[in-house]
């Protein structure tokens, strides 16, 4: 298994892995077109790393593999999304409209939530937006790999602190966050109604 940044051509495989992975997330279920611009986006973004493990990609990483888990991280929430919507937002919304008119609540505390993301007098808060790792490829450490994968980027782009959300109950998902070096730290709501654990580095 290798992780490397991902590519513009990993970023429909990630949407798919999102969608299958993460079927309970709000993005999710606006739709596999939706998904599939906005880690288009993400992987073009310069406030978001997309970092993707691969199988059998070669001995240079530079070509093949699929897809077994990604994970991405912004260094600045509120910046992506002010990206996302001012360079993609016509068609994202013709790929999720009938999502969004059903669920416009759903929407504005998405975008809520980002503008009240970010950093501190010591510096920047990155977040881990979404991590998932195919079925086959579970259990072998790979979103552990992952997300000390994006630690160690949060570190190179300057962020002293990062932070993750995760379903209530989803206890994979927090051993791989601990195993990183991440720990619990209390609970958030992005959708009302809705508690998350959060877990915190340092």
């Amino acid at each position: 298994m290798i992780i490397r940044t991902a590519r513009p051509d990993d970023a429909a495989a990630v949407a798919r892995l999102h969608a299958e992975c993460i079927p309970e997330g709000f993005l999710a279920s606006l739709g596999p077109r939706f998904l599939r611009r906005l880690y288009r986006r993400a992987v073009r973004s310069g406030r978001v790393s997309v970092l993707v493990a691969v199988t059998d990609d070669g001995a240079d990483g530079a070509a093949g593999g699929e897809v077994a888990g990604f994970v991405a991280i912004a260094d600045d929430v509120r910046a992506f999304y002010r990206e996302f919507l001012t360079r993609d937002w016509f068609l994202a919304l013709l790929a999720a409209m009938i999502p969004v008119l059903r669920a416009p609540r759903s929407v504005f505390e998405t975008l809520r939530y980002g503008g009240r993301a970010g950093g501190g007098e010591s510096g920047p808060t990155a977040e881990i937006l979404a991590l998932a790792v195919t079925p086959v490829a579970r259990g072998q450490g790979t979103g552990a790999a992952l997300a000390i994968a994006a630690l160690a980027e949060a570190r190179r782009r300057g962020c002293p602190r990062v932070r993750v959300l995760t379903a209530v109950g989803n206890d994979a998902a927090v051993r791989a966050y601990e195993r990183a070096g991440l720990r619990r730290a209390g609970r958030d709501s992005v959708h009302r109604g809705v508690e998350q654990d959060v877990l915190v580095w340092p």
